[in-house]
């Protein structure tokens, strides 16, 4: 995803300027070590499930003040510094936008993408 070009096909949606005061982006990437253990991280295989994501972002884009939410989850097996997941919600106010990215950010992690760390050590690395 461009976030530029992202946020400026948002910006010419109707009622964007009547109705958006923030855009917050989250733009995800793999890490080249493991939150778990610190272990290095070669690559990352990521399965996400569009149809939960889909159904998250239309409950989350009921939360007043929102006005659209943006999500792109990547599929496949990614190196460290790859993209993986980017989130882009637009409202009014911060103390409605800034709630609404963090708690659908961390559903999106928890019900809507699967995920597993390959370090170097990892014997299915050819």
């Amino acid at each position: 995803m461009d976030i530029s070009q992202a946020i400026a096909r948002l910006k010419q949606e109707p009622g964007f300027a009547d109705n958006v005061g923030m855009v917050l982006v989250h733009n995800g990437t793999v890490r080249s070590w493991s939150r778990k253990d610190k272990q290095q991280v070669t690559a990352l295989e990521v399965t996400p499930d569009q149809t939960k994501i889909q159904e998250l972002v239309q409950d989350f884009s009921t939360r007043p003040g929102i006005f659209r939410i943006v999500v792109e989850a990547r599929s496949g097996r990614f190196q460290p510094g790859d993209d993986l997941l980017f989130i882009i919600v637009a409202g009014d106010v911060r103390e409605h936008v800034k709630p609404v990215l963090a708690e659908l950010l961390e559903r999106i992690k928890a019900e809507g993408v699967r995920k597993r760390e390959i370090s170097a050590t990892d014997s299915t690395i050819p």
